[in-house]
């Protein structure tokens, strides 16, 4: 069900610092960044030969990243977000198996401007899932 590994996703206190260090140490391709107002966070990616890194900043105090980074103050890996032909039909499926879809288990469009649903942390060995309809 599950295809390629779209990306990883890590929560960063300060998104120019991150872009700094990811552009000037790594010399990465980095984004231009990306306000997502529906997901409450603000992202750039950063281009690789195989994925791609994102990087995500609270876009407002209710952001999610907010706790996260409340709990991580230096920030950490968030999320993986792996690949789906069929997203409708993966959220079925999971569901079927006894996954827990976040939210109210309709996919939203993600920062790539495809449909995307994040699964329940618990249900996969500690690991928030974010899956991306290709």
């Amino acid at each position: 069900m599950i295809g390629r590994l779209n990306h990883v996703a890590i929560a960063v206190p300060n998104l120019s610092s991150a872009i700094r260090l990811y552009r000037e140490t790594l010399g990465a391709e980095v984004s231009a960044p990306l306000p997502q107002p529906d997901h409450g966070v603000t992202v750039v990616f950063i281009q690789l030969p195989n994925t791609k890194i994102e990087l995500l900043e609270p876009l407002g105090e209710a952001s999610p990243i907010t706790k996260f980074l409340e709990r991580n103050p230096d920030g950490g890996i968030h999320h993986i977000c792996y690949e789906v032909d069929d997203i409708v039909a993966a959220r079925d499926r999971l569901r079927g198996e006894g996954a827990r879809v976040l939210g109210d288990g309709e996919p939203k469009i993600g920062a790539h401007g495809k449909p995307v649903l994040f699964l329940h942390p618990k249900d996969f060995n500690g690991t928030l899932i974010e899956l991306e309809q290709i």
